[in-house]
């Protein structure tokens, strides 16, 4: 199923940056304390999000345990591609994961 997928993504497009990276910056908040805040649910809704290229390669890296060489290799794209895409999905999960902390902060002050 993975490679009818990979197959078909790789037939209508390339990988190409979607987002503007100075629009996303990058802050550390404590992740234990945000993520335990999420719910699974959550989390997926975010990844889901994602645009196609950076889920694919993110989906690939972290829950397939794939290489960088090895996801270069299947999408047709150099690993610095790859490597690329991987940290851009992840300053966006992380931009999403603070958003969402703070809507969660509003409702308790709220309360």
């Amino acid at each position: 199923m993975v490679n009818v997928s990979l197959q078909r993504y790789r037939d209508k497009t390339r990988l190409y940056p979607v987002v503007n990276l100075e629009d996303v910056h990058s802050t550390h908040a404590s992740s234990n304390e945000t993520l335990s805040r999420l719910g699974v649910k959550d989390l997926i809704n975010l990844v889901q999000k994602l645009p196609p290229a950076y889920r694919l390669v993110f989906n690939l890296y972290v829950f397939e345990g794939m290489k960088h060489r090895e996801i270069a290799e299947l999408l047709g794209i150099s690993e610095g591609t790859s490597k690329s895409n991987l940290s851009d999905a992840r300053n966006i999960l992380q931009k999403e994961v603070l958003k969402l902390n703070q809507v969660y902060d509003q409702k308790l002050n709220f309360l």
